[in-house]
């Protein structure tokens, strides 16, 4: 697809959890999507690299390189690019309040709608507490992750055979293992208080692969999602208001070529 193709323009962009290193991602769709969205600024808020990945094993294939192109690209024609680092990128974290080229690295930063509101965007796993205080069992869970991608992998190719869609271990266990739900609210919880305790109207973070947008806790809590499987990004429209953006519908095809197939929520 060629970069000459129409952009929707929006006032901000947040993108969070591609991972890069690790193998289960989903550049392609990024760049698709990329190509097809633009904004005055541009949220990457962590997890964009996965530093705990390419320690074990190194890689860093044309299409990374292609993606930063495109970022640094944005930058140049106007757009204002913030890194906000999770834990898979925190060696990030020693350079906050710099620059790399164009891209400003911080720690969270508030941002401010065009209706005048204001919303804390933060990675998350600053309030993960099994990240925080037990890092040996995030690396445990991250392996465990990674051979679930693995083995959704073998499912999927049988699925395929058998004419049947993209199906989600991971999200599966997600949405129906009792203590990954509980996880779920509670972070959940933990990010809106945090928001009302900086005394801003709303949360934008990442870190948990699940995206979503409700006001269940008294504030506005909005999750990105991630790139490795579900292809979800936040815009925040010209008149204030959010958007979650699902780049595929989890079909087969939409997984493993780009596409241009979108479906929003609006809040």
């Amino acid at each position: 697809m060629s970069d000459e193709i129409e952009t929707r323009r929006t006032r901000a962009l947040f993108i969070s959890d591609l991972h890069l290193g690790m193998r289960a991602i989903r550049v392609e769709q990024l760049l698709n999507f990329l190509r097809c969205h633009d904004a005055d600024t541009i949220y990457l808020v962590g997890d964009i690299i996965d530093g705990w990945r390419l320690q074990k094993s190194w890689r860093w294939p044309e299409q990374y390189n292609l993606l930063t192109q495109k970022l640094l690209r944005k930058a140049r024609k106007g757009s204002r690019i913030v890194y906000l680092p999770g834990n898979h990128d925190e060696f990030l974290r020693e350079y906050l309040g710099t620059h790399f080229g164009d891209i400003e690295i911080v720690d969270k930063v508030v941002h401010h709608t065009a209706d005048g509101k204001q919303y804390l965007v933060i990675h998350g796993d600053q309030f993960d507490v099994v990240v925080r205080h037990a890092k040996w069992l995030a690396h445990l869970g991250d392996w465990a992750y990674n051979s679930a991608l693995r083995v959704n992998i073998l499912i999927n190719w049988v699925r395929r055979k058998l004419g049947l869609k993209y199906w989600s271990l991971s999200a599966w266990a997600k949405h129906k293992v009792k203590n990954a739900v509980s996880f779920i609210g509670r972070f959940e919880e933990a990010l809106a208080l945090e928001a009302k305790r900086s005394g801003v109207d709303g949360v934008i973070c990442g870190h948990i692969h699940h995206a979503d947008m409700h006001h269940e806790f008294g504030t506005h809590y909005i999750n990105t999602g991630d790139w490795v499987e579900s292809c979800t990004a936040v815009v925040e429209n010209y008149d204030g208001s959010f958007e979650l953006i699902r780049w595929t519908d989890l079909h087969v095809e939409s997984l493993e070529k780009p596409r241009a197939g979108k479906e929003r929520a609006v809040a």
